[in-house]
C-alpha cells in the first residue's frame, strides 16, 4: 500500500518473532517492541462490516482498516484515524497461566480466519489508581479474564497491544481473528467479558467488526 509511510525511530535490540500462520520462528527479526498501526481508510486489508461505541465516544466511520505491524509506526495524512500500540510483556498473566495458554492458542493469519475484530479500550482513572495486586485480583481472581478467554481457544486468535505509555487515546488495542463459523462464539466471548467486574472500569470501548478483503 503505497499510501502508507512509516515513521522511523531508533532501532531496538532485535528478537525472534513467529510466523503468522504456523507460529514458528521466521527467518527475519523485529525490534523488541514491535509497533502496530491500525490505519483507517477507503481501502485496506480488512473491510469494515460494522462499528459501534460500546462505551464512550465513537471513532469516525471508515470503510476499511489495515493492521501494519513493523519496526516503525505508520504515518498517513489521508487516514481518518490511526491507532498505534506496541507489543509488550503480559502484565497480569502468571507463569502457569502463560504456559497453559501457549499450548492452546494459535497465531494470526490462519487461512480460514476471514473475520476479525478490533476493540480499542481505555480504562478509567480509578483503574490506574489501583495498585498492581488489586488490578490483578479484579482481572483474574474475580473476573476470570484469562480463564474466560481460554475457553474460546484455539477458535479465536488474539493479540494485545499497549498504547497508554505512548499517549494514545486508548490504553489497549485488542485484535481478534476467527473463521466465519466462529462469529457467534466470538459474540459469546465479548459478552462474557463485558459482564465482569473488570469491565466496570472501562471508560471507552469501540468495537469494529471486519472481514478480510478480497485479493
Amino acid at each position: 500500500m503505497e499510501w502508507l509511510k512509516t515513521v522511523a525511530e531508533p532501532q531496538k535490540k532485535p528478537v525472534r518473532v513467529f510466523s503468522r500462520a504456523m507460529n514458528r520462528p521466521e527467518a527475519h527479526e523485529l525490534p523488541a517492541l514491535a509497533r502496530v498501526s491500525f490505519v483507517a481508510g477507503t481501502s485496506g486489508d480488512w473491510q469494515v462490516e460494522r462499528m459501534a461505541a460500546e462505551r464512550g465516544a465513537p471513532l469516525p466511520t471508515t470503510a476499511a482498516v489495515s493492521r501494519v505491524e513493523a519496526a516503525d509506526f505508520v504515518a498517513s495524512p489521508e487516514a481518518p484515524w490511526i491507532l498505534r500500540g506496541v507489543r509488550s510483556n503480559e502484565r497480569y498473566v502468571e507463569r502457569a497461566e502463560k504456559a497453559r495458554l501457549s499450548t492452546m492458542q494459535e497465531g494470526l493469519g490462519r487461512p480460514d480466519s476471514t473475520m476479525a475484530a478490533l476493540i480499542p479500550i481505555r480504562k478509567s482513572a480509578d483503574w490506574w489508581e489501583l495498585p498492581q495486586d488489586e488490578r490483578r485480583a479484579i482481572f483474574e481472581a474475580r473476573s476470570r479474564h484469562i480463564a474466560l478467554g481460554a475457553r474460546y481457544l484455539p477458535a479465536i486468535a488474539r493479540r494485545l497491544y499497549h498504547g497508554r505509555d505512548l499517549g494514545e487515546p486508548f490504553d489497549f488495542l485488542t485484535w481478534f481473528e476467527f473463521g466465519e463459523a466462529h462469529a457467534a462464539v466470538f459474540d459469546d466471548l465479548v459478552g462474557a467479558l463485558r459482564d465482569t467486574e473488570e469491565w466496570r472500569y472501562v471508560a471507552r470501548e469501540v468495537e469494529i467488526r471486519l472481514r478480510r478483503a478480497s485479493r
